[in-house]
């Protein structure tokens, strides 16, 4: 039951998964200047604490971009249990930024499920769900969203500054969503790379949410890459991955 727990948050923190169930109050179209990062491998280390247990894992997410495209794969493992989560999302490099073709998501013991963005029929649709949503620009996935934001704090670094949000309309394994991240502050981060000047931000819940808190940290002295992400209960449960290496490609 413990390791199951585990893998269910694991999946949740390394995806930003919160608020699945809630549809979108509203669809937004926001275009922003952007910059996309170079291509990289990051490698993460999980750590989590649940029922007073210390676990432990590892993440490794390969960022690929050229000038039209771009994909980021990502794959974790918990101790014990191998491979928990197995994720892609890719697509084109289009005015908003990121306009992805395609989110696949296979969590441990469950089935894939995928969102695709049709471009020809500008509709989002789900193969686990009966739900679609037009696609007007902008739109991400829930694992688009983070390299989004990295790439408009790449243009306009001036801009994210404490108390400052940042909107993105999110498809996710059945529906979508309004996305919100709020600006928290500059803070220096412990990592295996060693000490990391990060902008810490928020992830901020829906009215009325009951879903965990979710924090991410990008640092801006290595190309604003996401470099902790942080999911945690009110009860002082947390699953967290934090940087351990950067090779960019």
């Amino acid at each position: 039951m413990q390791r199951l727990k585990f893998k269910r948050c694991a999946a949740v923190a390394i995806l930003m998964l919160a608020g699945a169930g809630a549809l979108a109050q509203e669809h937004l179209v926001i275009k922003r200047p952007f910059n996309v990062p170079p291509s990289a491998d990051l490698s993460y280390k999980i750590d989590a604490r649940k029922k007073g247990i210390s676990l432990g894992g590892d993440a490794l997410l390969n960022w690929r971009a050229t000038d039209s495209t771009y994909s980021a794969t990502s794959v974790a493992r918990a101790s014990f249990l191998g491979k928990i989560l197995d994720n892609r999302t890719e697509g084109a490099i289009d005015s908003f930024g990121l306009a992805p073709a395609q989110f696949r998501e296979k969590r441990f013991r469950k089935d894939p499920t995928t969102a695709t963005f049709d471009r020809a029929a500008r509709t989002i649709t789900f193969n686990d769900g009966t739900l679609s949503y037009p696609i007007l620009g902008g739109e991400q996935d829930r694992g688009s969203a983070q390299w989004q934001l990295t790439a408009i704090a790449r243009a306009t670094p001036e801009k994210f500054v404490p108390g400052s949000e940042w909107k993105f309309f999110v498809a996710g394994r059945r529906d979508a969503e309004v996305w919100t991240f709020r600006v928290i502050a500059r803070e220096t981060l412990n990592t295996g790379m060693g000490s990391m000047a990060a902008i810490h931000f928020l992830k901020v819940p829906l009215p009325d949410s009951n879903a965990p808190q979710i924090d991410l940290w990008l640092a801006p002295g290595h190309e604003w890459y996401p470099v902790k992400l942080r999911f945690s209960e009110d009860d002082g449960e947390f699953v967290q991955q934090t940087i351990e290496k950067i090779t960019k490609k």
